[in-house]
């Protein structure tokens, strides 16, 4: 299976969906506990939620692989991304409610951990890259959106429940600080909660590949799921609520796009 979905549009804008994938080949899925081939800590239906990227003409890579083979919103030198917070490593051990993956005994080892960074994560990361490059030659400068969910209530990470709509710029590094904030203003003008560079400021994706003096700019969105679907197993998508959430996301990756001049 191949890892990542492209898709190949015609503006500035690359949609990055890196937790989408739900795919755990055989060979490591026979070494984890029962219930992880479910793997609940999939960013679940944002491919649906945001059905709209081709009518924008936007570029969008989506992983086929879950996060549990790796993460490709971490670094494959394993920095944490929030120091003194807890988090999920490149390879992860646990699920975010805090149960071990593995059969005791057949965790990743150091070099089953660095096949995966070949074969799973280089390839989705080569990808970004050669997009990004791609479309700054094109128009002169290159808009990242990586797209994320998350249960609203997740005590590891989190207390209480997320806000809806979870901007993230790197604490203000990774994108134009105007840009970011006249996103940020259309969720705010909205009945939904939101928060610019809260708890999730932005994984390594945004990190890594935003760098507004290049003009490249890279936002992070992370939703909160009910507001688009059943956050308990079997985790159903709820139309009704995608109707009323897709008009305000269309309208804030509208204002991303149109936002920048070469």
């Amino acid at each position: 299976m191949d890892v990542f979905r492209p898709i190949t549009g015609d503006s500035p804008l690359l949609v990055s969906m890196p937790h989408v994938g739900t795919y755990i080949p055989d060979d490591m899925a026979n070494h984890m506990r029962e219930g992880v081939r479910a793997v609940p800590d999939t960013d679940w239906h944002l491919d649906r939620l945001y059905d709209f990227l081709a009518d924008m003409g936007a570029n969008v890579v989506m992983a086929t692989h879950s996060r549990y083979v790796v993460d490709l919103n971490r670094s494959r030198t394993g920095g944490a991304l929030y120091p003194g917070q807890s988090e999920t490593g490149l390879c992860p051990l646990d699920s975010f409610a805090g149960q071990p993956l593995y059969l005791g005994g057949h965790e990743p080892d150091g070099a089953e951990i660095e096949r995966r960074i070949e074969c799973y994560w280089q390839p989705y990361h080569d990808r970004i890259a050669a997009e990004l490059s791609r479309i700054k030659d094109r128009y002169g400068y290159a808009l990242l959106w990586d797209a994320h969910s998350i249960k609203s209530h997740v005590p590891r990470f989190f207390e209480g429940r997320l806000p809806d709509l979870n901007l993230g710029s790197g604490g203000g590094v990774t994108c134009d600080p105007d840009l970011s904030m006249k996103v940020h203003a259309l969720a705010l003008q909205s009945d939904y909660s939101t928060a610019l560079n809260g708890r999730f400021k932005g994984g390594y994706i945004t990190r890594h590949y935003g760098n507004p003096a290049a003009n490249i700019h890279a936002l992070q969105l992370e939703i909160a799921q009910c507001t688009y679907m059943d956050e308990d197993a079997p985790y159903g998508f709820c139309d009704d609520k995608a109707q009323q959430l897709r008009p305000l996301l269309r309208h804030m990756l509208d204002q991303f796009r149109e936002g920048v001049t070469p």
